[in-house]
């Protein structure tokens, strides 16, 4: 089936964009996306038409939201007043990634697994993890596992989770699978709360902290005026912004800028974005609040 998509979608800057880690690039231009038990195979065919593994029905309730394809990413782009030379050129290198709506117990699992690790190693870890607990898709590509879901993690032997890289983050993973199970974290429920709401439940979870549960809001629930600082992000305000954090000046959409950002850091990391921002006057014009306001990592 091929499918028309008119506003920002790259498939490649969505893989790159630190957010998911079970995105796969395959032959011939195809990538596999995965959420829950559904499975997609999709390329690019024309500047606005893709094809996709799926048909339509699955692609409206499962594929659409997923890729927030309700918000318009061109239109947050063009609204955006900023004198920040940096940030309108990261923009400009992010054009094409969207935040994507994963599952709520998948991105927080793996979000805890993420601290102090790299995106190469969060990714083989949640691979082992489903390997270990998840239960087998059959695509007419390949085999593959799901993600495990909180009752299918209590099958997992806690030495074989120690000997995939969990290491100190067991208990907390331990916590969260309890407290949904248990029920004591709804994380269905959880969206009809208002961001703050949803943030303070989140860090009722043990091992998650600001930065996580940051992560959680913005990839899971879609709340895109979160905005988590990780490594990357606290050098940005620290270096280019010279220790003010210009996130908040963005309201509504400021999550949104930080994925631009931080897929124009992985990209300067790589060598791959070569315009080097000298003067900071324009960012620091842009800041609206200072060093004090950033969020400590959780861990």
């Amino acid at each position: 089936m091929f499918i028309t998509i008119e506003d920002d979608f790259d498939l490649e800057k969505i893989k790159m964009s630190g957010q998911c880690f079970r995105v796969k690039e395959q032959k011939d231009g195809w990538y596999r996306f995965i959420t829950g038990d559904d499975v997609l195979y999709i390329r690019k065919d024309t500047d606005t038409s893709y094809e996709v593994s799926c048909d339509e029905m699955t692609f409206r309730n499962v594929w659409h939201p997923y890729f927030d394809f309700d918000r318009n990413y061109e239109a947050i782009r063009q609204s955006v007043q900023t004198d920040s030379e940096y940030i309108l050129e990261a923009m400009k290198a992010g054009k094409g990634i969207r935040v994507l709506r994963q599952d709520p117990w998948e991105t927080l699992i793996t979000f805890i697994l993420s601290q102090r690790k790299s995106i190469p190693a969060i990714a083989n870890n949640v691979e082992t993890i489903a390997r270990l607990g998840g239960h087998l898709i059959e695509t007419d590509r390949e085999s593959l596992f799901s993600f495990p879901t909180p009752r299918e993690f209590m099958r997992i032997e806690m030495g074989m989770l120690k000997a995939a890289g969990v290491g100190y983050r067991l208990p907390y993973i331990c916590d969260a699978r309890d407290k949904v199970i248990s029920g004591e974290i709804d994380l269905i429920a959880m969206e009809e709360l208002s961001d703050e709401g949803l943030f303070d439940t989140l860090k009722t979870i043990y091992g998650v902290g600001n930065k996580i549960a940051n992560c959680v809001c913005l990839y899971a629930y879609g709340r895109i005026a979160r905005v988590p600082i990780d490594t990357w992000i606290r050098k940005v305000i620290n270096n280019t912004c010279e220790g003010r954090n210009p996130f908040p000046g963005f309201g509504d959409v400021a999550g949104v800028i930080q994925q631009y950002v931080f897929y124009t850091e992985q990209m300067r990391k790589r060598g791959m974005w070569m315009i080097e921002i000298e003067d900071s006057a324009s960012c620091r014009a842009s800041a609206e609040a200072d060093a004090g306001d950033i969020e400590e990592p959780a861990g």
